[in-house]
């Protein structure tokens, strides 16, 4: 039988403390182990809960470099549409020079008759049409493509209407036959064939008269 001394002191001893096994394999402990990497969080509203999540800086830099440069030059002259640089041109003789992609630029003495752009460019490019006469009896009609990226650059186009038959471009001559049924060829059938009858065309037109409409009896 245990005494009730021999009770006393096994009751009052302290339980034996255990170890962590790592420890005596020489692992690290379990408080030294490195904890495991929390990713950043953003809000995200799900069915009326709040569910925290955050995008990693490498997401952000995606969508950073997604975004296309612009050019400053270029806003400016969108920011003023449909007013062009020229506007004040109308009208006045001068010495002009007109760029063309692929072909030798145009460079005459003569007047500006009409400019035309649209009112706004929301997706950030438009199309500007000019009609000028040239002090020998000719008409240069030019058409430019802009955009506000800076890696895009511009598209210029142009034509010269000559009043010799011989001069003119076979497929504006052809084209504008078609348009007019085959009366005598004249700069206003050029221009047609030239910037067509889209709605910025017409505007074009319509500062310049009656002369492209259809008259009919």
């Amino acid at each position: 039988m245990i005494s009730w001394v021999q009770h006393q002191t096994m009751s009052t001893e302290r339980p034996e403390e255990f170890s962590d096994p790592s420890a005596s394999r020489g692992e690290p402990s379990l408080s030294s182990r490195p904890q495991a990497t929390v990713r950043p969080e953003t809000t995200i509203v799900v069915h009326g809960e709040t569910v925290r999540n955050q995008d990693s800086p490498k997401d952000k830099g995606k969508e950073t470099s997604s975004r296309k440069e612009v050019s400053e030059a270029k806003l400016k002259l969108q920011s003023r549409l449909p007013a062009l640089d020229d506007d004040a041109d109308v009208g006045v003789q001068k010495q002009h020079l007109i760029t063309r992609d692929g072909k030798a630029d145009l460079t005459f003495t003569g007047t500006l008759l009409a400019s035309a752009a649209p009112s706004s460019a929301p997706q950030g490019s438009w199309k500007e049409y000019r009609i000028y006469s040239t002090n020998g009896g000719k008409h240069v009609f030019s058409k430019i493509t802009r955009s506000v990226e800076a890696e895009k650059q511009d598209t210029h186009e142009a034509e010269v209407f000559d009043p010799a038959p011989s001069s003119v471009p076979s497929k504006l001559l052809k084209s504008a036959r078609e348009l007019t049924h085959s009366r005598p060829l004249t700069w206003t059938d050029a221009a047609v064939a030239f910037f067509g009858y889209d709605p910025l065309a017409k505007v074009l037109y319509r500062k310049l008269g009656d002369q492209f409409d259809e008259h009919i009896t």
